[in-house]
């Protein structure tokens, strides 16, 4: 069993978590890492780029000179590919960069990514977000005695309007529920600040 160390707010350490080693322990594959950050990424894509084909430029319908006698090269239309301000040859098209794999690879990634941040010692473990009200000051001081002044996931297993309120205004301080965490969201970051029913949640599912 793997042991994380439960601290409050303060800082302080509470108690030790035992969870299982299939998580925490496991070595990170990077197979799954890099699948699961191309898919993450590709479907951010909006795929709207276009450009003109030559029956879509307009103008170019009458053939700027006759075929033969001039000296000049054969030309059918100025809106050809070759001319300035005439198509584009092989120019993209709208598409969906869409990737769908497999749930077992995002979950491996997703189990990867965690036990990354774990071994690297950047995976905090706090009782609960138990502020009072919405302060970012407090909560960016709290930050600082978890040992927390980089970027930093904050993963929670409820909606919390205070914890929302205090960290939307933080720099490089992002809120995320356990059930949509993905591995590009825990990769993107330098630590990763995770309470304890959220990690215990993460890690049943993810066993």
């Amino acid at each position: 069993m793997a042991t994380v160390e439960v601290r409050n707010l303060e800082g302080a350490p509470v108690k030790q978590l035992q969870l299982a080693d299939e998580v925490l322990s496991a070595r990170p594959n990077s197979s799954l890492l890099w699948e699961a950050v191309k898919s993450y990424l590709a479907n951010q894509r909006r795929g709207t780029h276009a450009t003109k084909s030559r029956g879509e430029v307009s103008g170019g319908g009458k053939k700027p000179w006759r075929q033969k006698g001039t000296g000049r090269a054969r030309a059918g239309s100025i809106r050809s590919s070759l001319w300035r301000h005439g198509s584009i040859a092989h120019g993209p098209q709208p598409r969906d960069y869409a990737m769908r794999p497999p749930a077992k690879v995002l979950r491996g990634a997703l189990r990867s990514a965690i036990a990354a941040k774990f071994q690297e010692k950047k995976l905090a473990v706090v009782e609960r977000f138990d502020l009072a009200e919405p302060k970012t000051r407090a909560f960016w001081e709290a930050l600082k005695k978890l040992g927390l002044e980089s970027s930093v996931l904050i993963v929670h297993d409820s909606a919390d309007r205070n914890l929302e309120l205090s960290s939307r205004n933080l720099p490089h301080c992002n809120l995320i529920r356990h059930h949509k965490l993905h591995a590009y969201d825990v990769l993107s970051h330098d630590s990763l600040l995770i309470s304890e029913k959220a990690l215990t949640r993460l890690v049943e599912a993810l066993r």
